[in-house]
């Protein structure tokens, strides 16, 4: 058996509670049905429903949300049809292009997506259209949807104004993938904790594996995940990011379940893992 075999084995030594929700994964596959997109950055390996599915009972997780990838840019067929077959355990962070209209929007609704994400990442495309995101955050704000943002950490002051422009629900990605090593002061973070005073900002104290220094467990990254629970403790989302497209260290999950007790006591935990995502995703 591998070491990484024994990993996909390892139960977390941290008891989740019940309801926890993983608000950021990612399923790519089966190719068959799902063939990934022309021209899409990167081939990812085949990580299809049924292998999110084991990965959560081994976690302990009960709900999802299955965010969409540039792998397969605006053709949002393999979450939708995941979310059909989760019985009203999963939800939905979809691509959109120019093209979608009225009818697309509420398919998506109807399927169980809530919000609209866009990437700012170099590696991925980098900035996207700026007109396409504000109209979209325009058409979405009725239908009690949100953005979510997948920035580098310079574009946070880099694009500050825009940021502070929004009135809808934001979601920022993986702590805003600031790296630890520049410390809690840098400006990007600052930034970060600033926007959260708003009450339509939230964050995800995700990717401890991407911001990380150290590397396996990624402790390093758990300063940065205490200050921005603290800030907003009822804004705060957790996610393993798996199957972790494009890292420097493929983590155990089962260690990044494990981080968690060093976040936050148990009353925040309670509200970052089921509170948050339930409010957030209309769960029940």
């Amino acid at each position: 058996m591998t070491s990484r075999e024994a990993d996909a084995m390892r139960r977390p030594a941290f008891s989740l509670p019940p309801g926890t929700c993983d608000t950021h994964v990612h399923i790519w596959g089966p190719f068959d049905r799902y063939p990934v997109a022309k021209g899409a950055p990167y081939t990812p390996p085949e990580r299809n429903a049924a292998d999110l599915r084991a990965l959560h009972a081994r976690l302990g997780v009960e709900r999802a949300v299955i965010v969409q990838t540039t792998v397969y840019k605006s053709d949002n067929r393999a979450m939708l049809d995941a979310i059909a077959a989760s019985g009203g355990a999963y939800r939905g962070v979809a691509l959109i292009d120019a093209s979608f209209g009225d009818a697309e929007f509420q398919a998506l609704h109807d399927g169980g997506v809530r919000g609209v994400r866009f990437g700012f990442v170099k590696h991925l495309g980098g900035v996207p259209d700026l007109a396409l995101v504000q109209r979209t955050a325009d058409r979405i704000a009725p239908m009690g949807w949100h953005l979510v943002l997948h920035l580098d950490a310079a574009n946070i002051p880099e694009f500050e104004a825009l940021l502070r422009g929004f009135s809808l629900p934001v979601v920022i990605d993986h702590m805003g993938r600031v790296p630890v090593a520049e410390g809690t002061e840098q400006a990007p973070f600052r930034i970060l904790l600033d926007l959260l005073k708003r009450e339509n900002y939230w964050v995800k104290v995700s990717g401890a594996e991407r911001i990380s220094a150290e590397g396996p467990p990624f402790r390093d990254a758990v300063p940065f995940a205490r200050k921005l629970i603290e800030a907003a403790p009822d804004r705060t989302l957790w996610g393993t990011d798996w199957p972790h497209p494009n890292v420097r260290w493929d983590p155990d999950e089962a260690d990044l379940v494990d981080l968690l007790p060093e976040f936050g006591d148990d009353d925040a935990l309670r509200r970052v893992l089921v509170d948050n995502p339930a409010r957030l995703y209309g769960f029940a």
